[in-house]
């Protein structure tokens, strides 16, 4: 049910999670579901022909040295949101072991797959890595929300994690179409220094892949681009006064990228918002798949 693509994560190990999400009499549905521990796949029944998929686990968050792989497939012409139960929750370390998560995706022509998990949470001393590649065919539209927190910012602690790292690869036809990395180890970089988070603890970022010219994607891109914080020129403009702050760019030809930081999670609630708005109009999901969550 699961042919192995051309993928060198996938030849790593055969044991993977696996969704498959096909048209099925004009509503998009899963046909296709493997889950292997600790990760938990969830399938709530959606009323309009997007489909709904929701990751959670049976331990409540990951523990040093937990695997998660997940195979993603979408057919042709789908649409798929893929969310979370709640925060992505890591915990501590131990002997060193890392807790990984690693996503395998192909969109097939004319798909749609949007990623909008809640925050990870990187709690003390804990070592985190995900990887997240992408296929996708001409005409499919790639939405991918990844974001996390410094720490639990409720009881103060922040910045106490040991390590984080996150990849984000988006291929096409064999052509890199994004590339983006990111690590940061607390212990050899100053969190609070203006160069790096300064005052912010939670990190938004959006990327928007698809193809140049079609009207799905651009619409789209078009939404994100209207949600640009005005332009400050002054010379003394504090920027650590604003609760959040907030940049969107075409990053080229098929490539919008949105980033934000704010003080708390609920300064990128009205973010969240208007990007769930944007999506749930027909052209896309149809309608807010977390609309009943907050």
């Amino acid at each position: 049910m699961f042919p192995q693509p051309a993928s060198p994560l996938l030849n790593a190990s055969p044991d993977w999670s696996a969704v498959e999400v096909e048209v099925v009499r004009g509503k998009s549905r899963v046909v296709g579901c493997r889950s292997r521990q600790p990760l938990k796949i969830l399938n709530p029944a959606s009323h309009q022909a997007s489909c709904h998929v929701v990751l959670s686990n049976f331990g409540g968050g990951m523990v040093s040295g937990d695997q998660i792989q997940l195979q993603l497939r979408c057919g042709a012409g789908s649409r798929l949101f893929l969310s979370t139960q709640a925060n992505g929750r890591i915990f501590k370390s131990v002997d060193g072991a890392e807790a990984c998560q690693t996503i395998a995706g192909t969109l097939a022509q004319n798909a749609l797959a949007v990623l909008f998990p809640d925050p990870v949470v990187l709690q003390e001393g804990s070592r985190y890595r995900q990887v997240q590649h992408w296929d996708i065919q001409p005409k499919a539209v790639l939405l991918v929300i990844d974001w996390f927190h410094s720490g639990r910012m409720d009881t103060g602690e922040r910045f106490a994690f040991h390590s984080f790292f996150s990849e984000l690869r988006v291929t096409s036809a064999g052509k890199t179409l994004l590339l983006d990395r990111f690590s940061f180890q607390p212990r050899q970089h100053i969190a609070s220094a203006p160069a790096n988070f300064g005052e912010y603890q939670t990190i938004f970022s959006a990327y928007l892949v698809g193809t140049p010219g079609e009207a799905l994607f651009e619409q789209l891109g078009e939404r994100l681009l209207q949600l640009r914080m005005p332009e400050r020129t002054a010379l003394h403009f504090d920027m650590t006064n604003r609760n959040f702050v907030l940049s969107v760019v075409k990053a080229k030809a098929g490539v919008y990228l949105l980033r934000a930081m704010a003080k708390t999670r609920q300064d990128l609630q009205p973010l969240c918002d208007a990007i769930l708005s944007a999506l749930a109009t027909d052209a896309y999901l149809g309608y807010n798949p977390l609309q009943r969550k907050y």
